[in-house]
């Protein structure tokens, strides 16, 4: 394939794919991972969204050096094949483990508001199905749900305006009353809830004009930063402090908060509506995996999109314990700051083989 043939995606293709695979399962429980802090967490998500730009920078930066080339090929350029293959079967099961924890959490949030009775494996099954869809189209096209994804759900904000009367804006006093071990710890929790723009390490060969990819990816980056702003703003707001500590999925908790004489459970309509974001996080990531596999087998074909579908339906199904599955979607989540700063590292090897090719 040319290299024309291959630029695929314009400024507001990047920015929506940067801001919608951040916002997948984890801003829900936002507010409860940042619960150390108290009710100084309202404004913390401004520091998340400072971190995200300043370590989106070395990824743009290694990626401009071989802009045809995806991470998996560079790992392979930069290490040597046999140690660059082995970094990207890590990642490619990274992914995959990423992928069957936000489905099981989404799913596990379904079940305990909507089908406590209910089984997940039909649920499960179906969602993949859609998933498979999405991705199968490429990337232009899970850049084209990820727009739809956001413009479909924005209008949920409008289900805040019940806490935010009821809410207490005193909350937010004094501010930064915290230390540094706390705030290291809401650090370490709250940051897996804004990862996905990361995902620019696979999608930035497709971009048309890579000398802006920064400033949309950005963009994206702080659509989705000040959403996060707004909903632990509003939580400090409506909760009290054991509730921020206690209450999983807090965000969605909020929309009880509204009253309309014609809808019974608002928190329905927002966890339904949540499938969208759901799935244009999803599809980054399985989109990418599937990319990973080419790279290790050397050979690209639309079966490995099965093959990591089913994979990820076998994780989710397998009956072994929560706690197990707990520990095993936790470690791949906090795998996913390697992603973040292996640029930075890339970046360093890339500049010693370039002096010793000089000297």
């Amino acid at each position: 394939m040319s290299t024309n043939k291959r630029k695929l995606l314009n400024g507001y293709h990047v920015v929506f794919l940067a801001q919608s695979a951040m916002f997948g399962t984890g801003i829900l429980s936002l507010p409860q991972r940042l619960s150390s802090l108290g009710y100084s967490e309202a404004f913390f998500p401004l520091v998340l969204g400072v971190i995200a730009s300043l370590t989106l920078w070395p990824m743009i930066w290694i990626m401009s050096k071989f802009p045809n080339e995806n991470l998996f090929r560079i790992n392979e350029l930069l290490l040597g094949k046999w140690i660059g293959k082995s970094i990207n079967i890590f990642f490619v099961l990274q992914f995959t483990l990423f992928l069957a924890a936000i489905i099981s959490n989404y799913m596990q949030l379904i079940q305990t508001t909507a089908l406590p009775e209910q089984k997940i494996t039909p649920p499960v099954f179906l969602l993949i199905l859609i998933l498979i869809y999405i991705v199968q189209g490429g990337i232009k096209s899970i850049a084209r749900f990820c727009m739809m994804a956001f413009f479909l759900t924005l209008p949920m904000l409008y289900f805040l305006r019940w806490a935010i009367e009821k809410g207490d804006v005193s909350h937010i006093f004094p501010l930064f009353n915290y230390n540094f071990k706390e705030m290291f710890e809401a650090l370490r929790k709250g940051y897996l809830s804004i990862l996905g723009y990361e995902l620019i390490l696979f999608y930035y060969p497709y971009i048309v004009n890579q000398k802006k990819a920064f400033k949309h990816a950005s963009i994206g980056i702080w659509i989705s930063i000040i959403l996060c702003l707004i909903t632990t703003f509003v939580s400090v707001m409506y909760y009290s402090e054991w509730q921020l500590k206690n209450v999983e999925f807090s965000v969605l908790q909020l929309f009880k908060a509204g009253e309309l004489t014609f809808i019974e459970r608002i928190d329905i309509i927002g966890m339904t509506m949540w499938v969208f974001l759901v799935l244009s996080s999803l599809a980054g990531y399985l989109w990418s995996a599937k990319k990973g596999l080419d790279s290790i087998r050397s050979k690209k074909s639309k079966l490995h999109v099965y093959i990591l579908t089913t994979v990820v339906f076998l994780i989710i199904i397998f009956p072994y314990s929560n706690e197990m599955k707990q520990k095993l979607y936790e470690g791949s989540f906090y795998a996913g700051y390697l992603l973040v700063v292996w640029p930075i590292f890339l970046s360093i090897v890339h500049v010693l083989r370039k002096k010793k090719v000089q000297q």
